[in-house]
């Protein structure tokens, strides 16, 4: 699972109905999977950083977000 994916490729294929602008808002947050940039404008994600990142975020409740913030 080393495949390297653009934004568009990872809204589209890996996280549906997240939005690119959302994904670019939580990079920039640092709260956003990790993420490569070779050059300022080139971002690539790697597929197993985003779906580790997703299990991360993994909630059973609602309540769960305020706990663990």
């Amino acid at each position: 699972m080393n495949r390297y994916m653009t934004p568009e490729q990872v809204c589209e294929e890996l996280l549906p109905g997240m939005t690119v602008d959302l994904l670019a808002q939580l990079r920039y947050t640092g709260r956003g999977p990790e993420h490569r940039a070779p050059t300022p404008r080139k971002i690539y994600y790697r597929e197993a950083d985003v779906l580790a990142w997703g299990e991360a975020s993994r909630r059973t409740s609602t309540a769960d977000t305020a706990l663990a913030g």
